[in-house]
């Protein structure tokens, strides 16, 4: 940041130590003397104690913004900070600490309407939800980011702290994905690498249903304990507790149901 020193000599000599010099311009040979108004203004500073006191500019800081109000159907998510510590207890560094999909509803829009319906919004403040990995925009308010994201983007809502415990929402199913083959059939062992990723699991719970004209379309093709095939690149996946994988995607990504 640049200064002034209010310095007011007369001495040619004098002035060309004070001023900086600029590469290419010369200074004048003439005395250099400051404005009136400015000699005044060191006078007055001088007598009140002040002597070789250096004025500095101020930066103005515009204010932040501090709420948020969600419009339609949308809501408004803090995100939950990252884990920095591993189950062992390994400090993890930024980057190989993985984006958090989980937050707490804090504010939520005045819903939508559909044909003559005003339907609001399913979802409480204050409900901890998990949403789709790349939906919605982050932003960033009283020091903690959010996500501000459409209802159908919230998967599901946590009731208890592991992901096995997950109550979708709308048309979406929470499945625990079956475990992949550690050998293939001729009996050879399968490293991590190249073990095929599953899509047969086991359906934990389903959704109540999507909206079809303000009114609940149940889910009745896929029951919990099911057997299913789904498609092999849909949903979200989350790691439970005991390291147990499971999958949350909508009902039309279910394939066929195995028995």
């Amino acid at each position: 940041m640049a200064s002034l020193q209010l310095s007011g000599t007369g001495n040619p000599a004098v002035a060309r130590r004070s001023l900086p010099s600029i590469d290419g311009l010369r200074l004048s040979p003439f005395p250099f003397r400051l404005p009136s108004s400015i000699r005044a203004c060191r006078v007055a500073l001088e007598r009140r104690g002040f002597r070789g006191h250096v004025v500095k500019a101020t930066t103005v800081v515009a204010p932040k913004y501090t709420s948020v109000k969600p419009l339609g159907d949308r809501v408004l998510v803090k995100i939950n900070t990252s884990e920095e510590v591993t189950v062992g207890g390994i400090l993890l560094p930024t980057t190989a600490q993985s984006k958090p999909q989980a937050g707490e509803v804090v504010a939520v829009g005045d819903g939508r309407t559909i044909g003559n319906d005003k339907v609001q919004i399913g979802i409480q403040m204050g409900s901890q939800v998990v949403y789709s990995k790349y939906a919605g925009t982050e932003l960033e308010f009283n020091g903690s980011n959010h996500v501000i994201l459409k209802e159908d983007d919230i998967v599901g809502i946590l009731e208890a702290d592991d992901v096995k415990d997950l109550k979708p929402l709308n048309d979406r199913v929470l499945i625990k994905v079956a475990e992949a083959e550690e050998k293939t059939a001729g009996g050879l062992l399968l490293t991590e690498a190249s073990k095929e990723k599953p899509s047969i699991g086991t359906v934990i719970a389903v959704g109540p249903g999507p909206l079809d004209v303000g009114n609940r379309k149940p889910l009745t093709s896929i029951t919990p304990g099911s057997t299913v095939l789904y498609s092999k690149y849909a949903g979200n996946e989350f790691k439970s507790a005991d390291g147990s994988l499971y999958i949350a995607l909508r009902a039309s990504d279910v394939m066929a149901v195995l028995s």
